[in-house]
């Protein structure tokens, strides 16, 4: 059973911001620290701080030769069973970077060319340059680090579902940044059948690491090479009977340039625009910084019948307080599902003003590309967090319920927000009270009700997915226009 099924959640892993687990195996899928670095929001920064700072003390102790100093970091390294992701088989067993693992992980930077030389730099490339070391134990080693930071996307995800933590359990090992040490505390935890779980963001991880040393090798050390050795016409290269040159084949660069990582990190320090090219082409493709879309997580999802089914479903909901706990979880799902990836990291009943005031929920905005990031980008309106208030009532959206939400605006927090309702009888009025939010300069809200919010999943269930834009668009068009 997979952790929503166990917690009874009553949403699917397109409507879970987090990877759904099963807690009695592992989901072969990697944190990816590199797809981390790409990310602008703050969650992905803090990681990426704690990431690029371990790993940097780790080289400097080993190119100083403090070779006690850079044991012990690496020696605080364990296997991090409590999140189910990687490859081992039966139950989640770690493949990860301790006790013998640890010194051969020493062993292996202080052997390699490019960590003596200065070339590698961040740890995703150690799968590029330092023999040893792959997918699994760069995730393992990324989840050591940014242990703590996942425990509080944990203890918020079921703060959110409200979903019971237990303990105090021993948190296992993370990287204080600002000690420059390994941390260990007490915490609250979820379990299941006494196993502690640590839930991982969705956004964060991939099928394989975007940095791929065979993939390097292959598609773009070889493609320069091929390209050198024909215009420098070595004996490599092809001549046709008609007297055509050809460049070499990569089967014959192979025998001439076989594949080790110290090879690729050889040719890397004699060539680093070939290197920056690769990580350059990487972080501009889709789905290279991270989020993998929904098919991805389950190969037998249909996204179209997906949205057809939720679309149904909304109806089915009565207006009302004794429904608003359903109507509720329903909004947060359909927002997970038509928003991914702009929309990431949602919280429950967000405090305000010193707890005063509470925001139904929160999400980050991750946009780099639509309307929310236009919102901050070309509209200059502050939208780090996006505020979302539901209300399941059966009459219209009057000013309390606006004044509600425009009062959690502030310069911090963003002035953007969502306010789903259920149905409106004038929405010319609607319309008109969410402009004069807007032109009294209390922030910016977008109406959604059951109608947008059908019409947003039947283009979905279309597959016109990309025309929401254009309707958010439209709606925002009302407040400014």
């Amino acid at each position: 059973m997979r952790f929503s099924e166990i917690f009874g959640i009553g949403l699917e892993q397109p409507q879970l911001d987090f990877v759904d687990i099963e807690p009695d195996r592992d989901t072969p899928l990697f944190i990816d620290p590199f797809a981390i670095s790409l990310k602008g929001d703050a969650w992905s920064e803090i990681c990426h701080s704690h990431i690029s700072h371990f790993f940097q003390t780790a080289l400097d102790h080993i190119r100083a030769g403090r070779d006690q100093q850079a044991r012990l970091m690496l020696n605080g390294l364990s296997e991090p069973n409590e999140t189910c992701l990687g490859l081992s088989q039966g139950a989640p067993a770690g493949r990860g970077v301790g006790g013998r693992q640890a010194f051969d992980l020493y062993e292996s930077l202080a052997a390699s060319q490019a960590a003596r030389t200065g070339l590698l730099e961040e740890l995703a490339e150690c799968d590029l340059f330092v023999p040893g070391i792959g997918s699994d134990k760069i995730s393992d080693i990324t989840t050591n680090i940014i242990r703590r930071p996942l425990i509080e996307y944990t203890q918020a995800q079921c703060a959110l579902h409200s979903i019971p933590l237990r303990g105090e359990y021993p948190s296992g090992r993370y990287w204080d940044m600002d000690a420059g040490a390994w941390r260990q505390e007490y915490v609250r935890l979820p379990v299941v059948a006494q196993k502690r779980l640590i839930l991982v963001p969705k956004y964060t991880v991939r099928r394989k690491m975007a940095l791929d040393s065979q993939e390097f090798y292959s598609q773009h050390i070889l493609n320069f090479i091929q390209q050198e050795e024909f215009e420098r016409r070595s004996p490599l290269v092809r001549v046709l009977a008609s007297g055509e040159r050809r460049p070499p084949t990569k089967k014959k660069l192979k025998e001439h340039f076989p594949f080790s990582k110290d090879f690729v990190a050889r040719f890397s320090e004699a060539h680093p625009e070939v290197l920056e090219n690769y990580k350059r082409f990487y972080s501009g493709i889709e789905g290279a910084q991270g989020p993998l879309r929904h098919e991805e997580f389950d190969s037998d999802f249909d996204e179209g019948m997906f949205a057809r089914a939720l679309s149904a479903s909304l109806p089915n909901i009565p207006p009302g307080n004794a429904d608003a706990d359903r109507y509720h979880t329903f909004i947060m799902g359909a927002l997970e599902f038509i928003f991914w990836p702009n929309l990431i990291y949602p919280k429950k009943e967000y405090e305000v003003n010193e707890g005063r005031k509470r925001i139904d929920v929160v999400y980050t905005n991750a946009a780099q590309d639509g309307f929310f990031w236009r919102a901050h980008t070309a509209h200059d309106i502050a939208s780090r967090l996006i505020m979302v208030e539901c209300k399941n009532y059966s009459k219209d959206p009057v000013n309390p319920e606006f004044d509600q939400l425009s009062g959690r605006f502030g310069a911090n927090r963003g002035q953007l927000g969502l306010l789903l309702y259920r149905n409106v009888d004038n929405y010319d009025r609607l319309c008109a009270r969410c402009r004069d939010t807007a032109q009294d300069g209390r922030g910016f809200m977008i109406a959604l009700g059951d109608q947008q919010v059908i019409e947003f999943l039947d283009l979905i269930a279309d597959g016109q997915r990309t025309a929401i834009d254009a309707r958010l668009q439209a709606i925002f068009n009302r407040l400014i226009g």
